[in-house]
């Protein structure tokens, strides 16, 4: 076993680190929550992942994205933090795909390969199709709902899709699938946080990089985010898929 994962080891046991080493996760969406979801997976153990965005790594994402740095600005998100990844386990197995998860490519990917499915999509659209997709698959399927407009890390919490309570975009979804009588077929946990501040401040949008005009950073209206919500939905989904293989491995 990798010396890396020792203190890992010693708290999880032989059996859950082997499970952790054979387990595949696909991540769609490697912004604020997905990148940290990564790399709490790679640190403990899970080196089989694939990741799928379709950006590229802008001014505005280095408040809260783990690869996003003054020097990867411009890069494309997934290759970027692909590399971020190795640096910490060169060994690992990670796949970058520049591509955004909808109703016109969901037949691209095949859920039925992975284990586990994380789902750190913004776009509602897009989001909903591949709740749908993952909840019909043999994939565990894990969903953060909204991170923005927050800043109090005690209200983060984890609840079943139908009883995320507060939360805008679970709403949303929730009235989007009633309207066209597709639920999804499985329930699943989510993610998610019922506070929602207003925005505060101004931006000099003209300072960002311009977006590529195909994945989530492409939205109607931006919303104020800070590292330490973003960064404990991504560790938390983490978490999950973990706690996920130890008790299978009691």
């Amino acid at each position: 076993m990798n010396p890396i994962y020792n203190r890992t080891a010693i708290l999880v046991g032989d059996a859950a680190m082997k499970a952790f080493s054979e387990a595949k996760v696909i991540i769609f969406g490697v912004g604020g929550v997905g990148s940290w979801c990564a790399e709490g997976l790679l640190r403990s153990g899970v080196t089989r992942l694939t990741l799928v965005d379709s950006d590229t790594v802008s001014v505005s994402n280095v408040n809260r994205q783990d690869m996003a740095t003054m020097k990867t600005i411009g890069q494309v998100k997934v290759e970027a933090l692909r590399d971020r990844l190795l640096e910490i386990n060169p060994s690992a197995e990670i796949t970058a795909i520049r591509a955004i998860y909808c109703e016109d490519t969901a037949g691209e990917f095949d859920l039925d390969s992975y284990d586990y499915v994380i789902d750190a999509i913004d776009s509602l659209k897009d989001k909903s199709c591949l709740i749908l997709a993952a909840a019909a698959s043999r994939a565990t399927l894990f969903s953060a709902m909204g991170a923005a407009l927050k800043t109090d890390p005690t209200k983060v919490r984890v609840a079943e899709f139908w009883d995320v309570r507060g939360c805008p975009l679970a709403s949303a979804i929730r009235k989007k699938y009633r309207r066209n009588n597709t639920l999804p077929a499985k329930k699943f946990l989510c993610v998610y946080d019922d506070e929602v501040l207003p925005n505060a401040g101004t931006v000099n949008y003209a300072l960002e990089e311009p977006s590529t005009g195909c994945g989530s950073t492409s939205k109607a209206v931006t919303n104020g985010t800070m590292a330490h919500i973003t960064a404990i939905f991504g560790f938390t989904l983490s978490g999950l898929i973990l706690q996920d293989i130890v008790s299978r491995h009691r």
